[in-house]
């Protein structure tokens, strides 16, 4: 499980970073994207299904990435996690039953959002009704002619976890990392960051284990000094005497972003009762409360 798990996340870690680095000024959203350049390469065409065929069917099917703690991931038969709670929200507040459908991360995003939002995979595939986890950028999002991103639930921020111990006066920032030992998750936004910092000068410091439980695993043992990981992925893992902050990160485009939710243009009806049930989770308490019972910490989105 562990090595299917390593590579979701190692996967959509470069979905977010390929969306991430196309940010631009608010006020020029889908200003500068020329037609040719919009991702879609199919006819519209009508696929998936309505807010009322959803009600009348009793049903909505959502995608979740596999493998994906604390978000998405099954044991012991059980489909668990953040984004599968929202999922059941959303479905228990349209009055249908929730059917969580568990999916590989691709490639690239553009390619998630093909298989299962606008078009479905080529063999076998289908859409779903909704997809979680989309991380949002406006830019990104003008890309799309066919895809609505709706109902941001929160907020993924990058943080370092430390050794009280090791740092007991003030905690550590990445340039530390140049002298100190520091565990990613292998080919992750961190290790691509750290690489980079000092134009490779941190690498000898650079633990690249195969996911965040090995680095966390590592930190508590006392083999490296910190962590750079997404913070939701550091907080389950806490242990006595591993404290966790987010420092600015220096020449970082993004160090957060928010999380949305995907879903076809032709079924913008859905799309709006999504928004509309978020928004009143998120005011009400009932998301804060999905995150505090995984031990996440909750960042609030702009909204």
């Amino acid at each position: 499980m562990m090595a299917r798990a390593h590579e979701s996340l190692r996967v959509l870690a470069a979905s977010l970073a390929a969306a991430l680095v196309l940010s631009g000024p608010a006020l020029a959203a889908c200003a500068d994207t020329p037609p040719e350049q919009r991702l879609q390469n199919t006819f519209p065409t009508d696929i998936g299904r309505s807010l009322d065929q959803i009600r009348e069917d009793g049903w909505i099917e959502v995608a979740l990435y596999e493998d994906f703690a604390p978000w998405s991931w099954e044991q012991d038969g059980k489909i668990q996690g953040i984004d599968v709670d929202i999922a059941r929200l959303i479905a228990d507040d349209l009055g249908v039953e929730l059917r969580p459908r568990l999916v590989q991360a691709s490639e690239t995003l553009d390619a998630d959002l093909l298989n299962y939002v606008y078009r479905g995979a080529v063999v076998g595939g289908h859409v779903s009704n909704l997809f979680m986890h989309a991380p949002y950028d406006v830019e990104y999002a003008c890309r799309f002619d066919q895809v609505v991103f709706t109902g941001i639930y929160a907020e993924e921020h990058l943080a370092i976890a430390y050794s009280a111990k090791a740092y007991p006066e003030k905690p550590p920032v990445p340039a530390v990392f140049r002298y100190d030992p520091v565990a990613v998750e292998n080919d992750s936004i961190s290790d691509f960051y750290l690489t980079g910092l000092s134009q490779g000068a941190t690498n000898d410091k650079i633990h690249r284990l195969p996911n965040i439980q090995a680095a966390m695993e590592a930190l508590a043992a006392g083999e490296v000094m910190a962590v750079m990981a997404p913070r939701s992925q550091i907080d389950p893992l806490l242990t006595e005497g591993i404290e966790v902050h987010e420092p600015p990160f220096v020449g970082l485009a993004k160090s957060k972003w928010p999380l949305a939710i995907a879903l076809s243009f032709q079924h913008r009806p859905l799309g709006y009762e999504v928004d509309d049930i978020i928004d009143a989770a998120i005011a009400d308490g009932r998301i804060p409360a999905i995150f505090e019972a995984h031990k996440v910490t909750f960042h609030p989105p702009e909204r």
